[in-house]
């Protein structure tokens, strides 16, 4: 399908594209991926990652939703200023200790899902599933 861009041409919000297509069948997920780095040390561990070291971390926030008239479920710019304004400013070349109890990865993949549920609410999404990795081998998973 060609896409006329000059600027006389009115291109309808509500996708004509779309009719007869029954579109409760259909479910919606977004994913944007990011990256931060920051140190820690696990708490009340016998080990080596008991001293304070550091990691890359890479982050998949994955929101669900329903397909709006712009076509979009949501702008992934959106998710972008989101996640960087809640979590990657937030974490991004820190000591999570001074943050976290025990920041585990698992701690914080939790502090994340729930740090971002009522901002994305706001556009009509929720969140679906956060995968934080830890390095590049390690990576929890955590769904609602």
């Amino acid at each position: 399908m060609r896409v006329n861009r000059l600027p006389w041409v009115q291109i309808p919000l509500s996708p004509p594209f779309l009719k007869g297509i029954n579109m409760d069948k259909f479910s919606f997920y977004l994913s944007r991926n990011f990256t931060f780095d920051a140190a820690h040390r696990i708490v009340d561990y016998a080990g080596k990652c008991e001293r304070l070291h550091g990691h890359t971390y890479m982050l998949k926030v994955t929101i669900q939703g329903e397909l709006q008239e712009s076509g979009m479920v949501v702008d992934f710019a959106i998710i972008k200023n989101l996640v960087n304004d809640e979590i990657i400013s937030k974490l991004d070349h820190v000591d999570l200790n001074e943050i976290f109890i025990n920041p585990t990865t698992e701690n914080i993949a939790m502090w994340i899902f729930e740090k971002l549920q009522k901002p994305f609410e706001k556009f009509n999404c929720s969140i679906y599933e956060i995968d934080l990795t830890e390095g590049i081998n390690n990576t929890v998973s955590i769904k609602k």
